[in-house]
């Protein structure tokens, strides 16, 4: 997994900051807010990128413990400074994570604790990943979410072959240009492989700049 936002060093402990997360924190949190706000359990955030997001749903959100995680070495710590910055008790260190990967690629320590999750939260992510990455997501969600769990994917999304704005449209070639593998994703064809890991789209909602997020709820 990577990402592919612009990203500035804070000082020398390592923080990223997001211009993108300036811009959509807020209304990512107005859709996640009513399922979460007021739930307890654990959350993963699967591809924290900077670390910004997973410190600021935590904070809104108290009853809940969030897992961070990452691909990326320099987002790790990146996550890791944010959290320490923080100061909140409700997220645990960043864990290195990796979708296309059996089992996420998780030691069995942290596998074994990753389950029965309340949410998992995924940003930015299987755009700029190969299929593998969604397909991986999707294939291990079901059985760590817990039966009233729900997986929220953000990010741009093509619907049955069309593009939803110019915007994206040149964005998608940019990705395949950088790497022929990555892509905006087709909700048509996420919605089955969604099936078949047990899961199924329960709603679609619209949101700044050409994103969406959708949100999958256990069969």
């Amino acid at each position: 997994m990577r990402t592919n936002f612009r990203t500035a060093t804070l000082g020398s402990d390592g923080r990223l900051d997001a211009p993108a997360f300036h811009r959509n924190h807020e209304p990512i949190w107005s859709v996640l807010a009513p399922y979460l706000e007021s739930a307890a359990g654990h959350v993963l955030e699967a591809g924290s990128g900077t670390g910004q997001h997973v410190v600021e749903f935590a904070r809104k959100s108290p009853r809940l413990v969030w897992w961070p995680a990452d691909y990326d070495a320099a987002h790790l710590r990146s996550i890791e400074a944010w959290r320490q910055h923080s100061g909140l008790s409700n997220i645990r260190p960043a864990k290195f994570i990796d979708l296309s990967a059996p089992d996420w690629g998780l030691n069995a320590e942290d596998s074994g604790v990753l389950g029965g999750l309340a949410a998992i939260f995924c940003a930015n992510v299987i755009h700029i990943a190969p299929l593998s990455v969604a397909e991986g997501l999707f294939r291990d969600a079901a059985r760590r979410l817990r039966p009233d769990g729900k997986l929220f994917l953000y990010g741009p999304f093509k619907r049955d072959g069309v593009h939803t704005a110019p915007s994206n449209e040149a964005f998608d070639q940019s990705l395949r240009a950088r790497d022929s593998q990555w892509g905006v994703r087709d909700i048509a064809d996420l919605a089955p492989l969604a099936n078949r890991g047990g899961l199924s789209l329960a709603n679609i909602v619209p949101m700044p700049a050409n994103n969406m997020i959708l949100i999958f709820e256990r069969d």
